[in-house]
């Protein structure tokens, strides 16, 4: 990092964004963005925690590092009847359910269209809505969310990622002067800034495209990533593909999947490449980080200490241990978002393992990139094609040969013309088939039968 420079006075847009921004930490910001091999960065963000702030995240840690996770099979925690009780109290959608059922199972359970109808209702009075933030997903259902958080709740994913690396033998040590995280996407379109995590000692985090239309050069890629040297690297499998084929020398300490299924294909490849460990993370926008995969526990094993997940089936009841269902959760981190049996649309069976409960055989997203205009885009292209337009729940597929469907509700009016149109411009003329989606909730939203169309 000897050519980390400092800057003058931050600008007041940073001192919004860094509350507790040192000069040391503005010399890493400019470091971040000046480097002459850096990308084109299209965003700004932060962590705009306050310095009280700061000493409650880091005391969150404490907590999640030493708390033990679980229950008595056949039966809810100990915390999950407080939790309901001020949910009734305090959210306008359970208060106006009346009073809490005196069995936890029979209470409603809510699912992503709920939070896509009107996220405003599932927000506790209690909430600051002064300090709230907000930030648009658009996942695999086909709704469009904005999910209500807080930046106490955004430093907070950094525990549960910590509880991770721990399981597979990775402390984190980056702090002052250098960069902890990368986060990586591979897409048309990305949201991509620089920032600092005030928790690790104004620790360098960077969110950069690897897409090369981002870059002056394709080979400044790799030597931006060398100069930042990071701790981890977090992406998903295609933004991962596409790190494989970058000559680089930084080895990082681990790298971390989200959003999408990592197959063990792939994971192995990331192994042998990087010589270090590949964390399976599955997380939702929703919810946070949910689980991690270890193979020596047979699943996914359980983040959240305060996280109680059932597995119910299509009518919402509790399935017979070992028997597979839908993921539904209650509880959670984001106290501006609390979850009451929140069906997730993921499937797996759940098991009860030594050290935390288990989600065996998941079944969540899948990774699809699509061949368009004689080259590979990302599935988040096509959503974002599609982001403009009011579409509350839709499918894509690509054939073998080439011709893509894009399957919604409104397919035979004018909105599934704009569509086809918004579609089009990626694929290219009369690639594009609109039908009628029969179905109710979640679905496949990204298939495909290319070969090579998944990473």
């Amino acid at each position: 990092m000897s050519n980390m420079r400092m800057t003058s006075m931050p600008m007041n847009e940073d001192i919004e964004r860094f509350p507790t921004l040192t000069p040391a930490g503005r010399a890493m910001l400019a470091f971040l963005r000046e480097h002459p091999s850096a990308p084109v960065f299209r965003n700004e963000s932060g962590n705009k925690l306050l310095a009280h702030e700061v000493e409650q995240v880091r005391a969150f840690e404490q907590e999640v590092a030493s708390a033990s996770v679980g229950w008595p099979p056949g039966s809810a925690p100990d915390w999950v009847d407080g939790f309901l009780r001020a949910a009734f109290e305090t959210v306008p959608h359970y208060r106006q359910l009346g009073s809490p059922p005196r069995e936890f199972s029979a209470l409603p359970t809510t699912c992503r269209a709920d939070f896509a109808a009107d996220i405003a209702a599932f927000v506790p009075d209690t909430a600051d809505v002064a300090r709230m933030i907000n930030f648009r997903t658009t996942g695999t259902t086909g709704h469009p969310l904005v999910i209500a958080s807080h930046p106490v709740v955004a430093a907070r994913y950094l525990a549960f990622h910590k509880r991770a690396l721990r399981r597979f033998g990775v402390e984190l040590a980056h702090g002052g002067g250098q960069v902890g995280v990368v986060l990586l996407g591979h897409q048309k379109r990305c949201f991509t800034y620089v920032s600092v995590t005030p928790t690790m000692g104004e620790s360098g985090l960077a969110k950069i495209n690897l897409y090369p239309d981002e870059w002056r050069t394709p080979d400044d890629r790799a030597v931006y990533l060398d100069a930042l040297a990071p701790e981890v690297i977090a992406g998903d499998p295609i933004s991962f593909t596409e790190l494989l084929k970058l000559p680089l020398s930084t080895k990082p300490r681990a790298l971390l999947s989200v959003s999408m299924l990592l197959l063990p294909a792939l994971r192995a490849r990331l192994e042998q490449r990087f010589g270090c460990p590949v964390l399976d993370i599955y997380s939702l926008n929703e919810v946070g980080p949910v689980a991690v995969y270890d193979a020596c526990a047979g699943g996914h094993v359980l983040l959240q200490p305060h996280l109680y997940v059932e597995i119910l089936d299509r009518e919402g009841r509790p399935v017979p241990p070992g028997e597979r269902g839908e993921i539904t959760v209650t509880g959670g981190f984001n106290f501006c978002l609390p979850l009451l049996r929140y069906r997730t649309g993921d499937f797996a069976s759940l098991s009860f393992g030594k050290d935390a409960p288990v989600l065996v055989g998941l079944s969540g997203r899948s990774p699809v990139r699509y061949f368009a205009s004689g080259k590979w885009i990302n599935n988040i292209d096509v959503t974002h094609a599609l982001q403009n337009l009011p579409i509350p729940h839709f499918s894509f597929h690509q054939h073998a040969d080439g011709a893509v469907v894009l399957r919604m509700r409104q397919a035979f009016t004018p909105l599934g013309d704009e569509a086809r149109a918004a579609l089009e411009a990626l694929f290219g003329p009369g690639t594009v088939t609109v039908e009628l989606l029969a179905a109710d909730d979640k679905t496949v939203q990204y298939s495909s039968g290319l070969e090579g169309a998944h990473a």
